[in-house]
């Protein structure tokens, strides 16, 4: 691509690159210069321009980002129209955003005239909600380092994992302490979390914090409809040997990882019973302010894996926002929600 000033004769066929105004005339940016243009600008008493001329293996911007962003765009995903070397990606369902952030990585690194940028991973996204936007900088790229960043796009480095799981159990313990207004109030919680997702809850039970008593109500939980288990303990989870997670390898199920780098939501619990997934939620799931739960959350209602690696990844970023209820805020301050669960053993 050749940028230079040239004669307003000598641009025919090339781009504007900046919006020009003279008398009779305006020409915008990226504008053709044909042979009317010229004469006009040349009538108005302008000289010279600013102006760029494609050479062979060159590829428009919008050619380019159009070819880079359908190679980037997986399942559930639209491209729309490329303009100004700008083509946006649109989810065409509701979910969570995968995004390979190596891949995404690897095209930003090819050339900085050719860029890729997404929402975080793992966002939830509405059906047409803007995720992603590819952007050619100049006004053309060479072919050859667009082949590389499409090739570095693969098969779809961005997707929507759709909401799968619909039908969630939930099962809350009981000690003396605990009201059960907070009871009633954190199932009401979980169901404004669940409805942007088209979840629901399905089946509830409570029982005493007692590891033989909350492994019988994971059995049966797991016999029936539901496809995601979540357990809200009446005191927080302090150890592997404590009661949630006793509990669900009592009723033959599997403890997956206990603990995130995500506060709050340090004393989260993943788990399986009879390939169910189960949650073992901390007290700030209580909350209905943004916390690590959510981030899992998410992730389960998408049919996506909630391994160990996924989790001790979280910790750049995850430390979050105060939440008032809290018993032990990082500040030292006293706490604004004794009713509240504890989120800290």
């Amino acid at each position: 691509m050749i940028f230079a000033t040239l004669p307003v004769r000598e641009a025919v066929g090339a781009l504007s690159v900046h919006s020009v105004k003279a008398p009779g005339v305006v020409l915008k940016k990226g504008a053709a210069i044909g042979e009317a243009e010229a004469a006009a600008l040349a009538a108005a008493g302008v000289s010279e321009i600013v102006a760029v001329r494609l050479e062979p293996g060159d590829v428009g911007e919008d050619a380019a980002a159009a070819r880079l962003a359908q190679a980037a765009a997986g399942e559930g995903l639209r491209c729309d129209a490329p303009f100004t070397g700008r083509v946006n990606l649109f989810s065409t369902t509701a979910g969570v955003l995968v995004a390979d952030a190596a891949a995404v990585g690897r095209i930003n690194a090819v050339d900085e005239a050719i860029t890729v940028a997404t929402l975080p991973a793992y966002a939830p996204v509405v059906e047409g909600e803007m995720v992603a936007t590819v952007k050619i900088i100049p006004y053309a790229v060479p072919e050859d380092a667009l082949g590389r960043a499409v090739a570095a796009a693969g098969q779809g480095a961005l997707r929507i994992a759709p909401w799968v799981r619909r039908r969630i159990g939930v099962v809350s313990t009981l000690l003396p302490a605990l009201k059960p207004t907070v009871v009633d109030k954190t199932l009401r919680v979980l169901e404004k979390r669940l409805a942007p997702t088209g979840a629901r809850i399905v089946a509830e039970t409570r029982r005493p914090h007692a590891v033989a008593d909350l492994a019988e109500a994971l059995g049966a939980m797991a016999a029936q409809e539901a496809d995601l288990i979540v357990v809200f303990g009446a005191s927080a989870i302090a150890d592997r040997r404590d009661v949630i997670p006793a509990a669900i390898e009592a009723a033959d199920g599997r403890v997956d990882h206990f603990g995130m780098p995500v506060d709050p939501g340090n004393l989260l619990l993943v788990g399986t019973i009879t390939g169910r997934p189960v949650v073992g939620a901390p007290g700030c799931a209580r909350s209905p302010k943004e916390n690590g739960f959510d981030w899992v959350l998410h992730r389960l209602l998408a049919g996506l894996p909630v391994t160990r690696a996924d989790i001790v990844a979280m910790g750049v970023g995850g430390l979050l926002m105060e939440i008032v209820s809290r018993p032990q805020p990082r500040g030292g301050e006293p706490s604004a929600g004794p009713e509240a669960a504890e989120d800290e053993p």
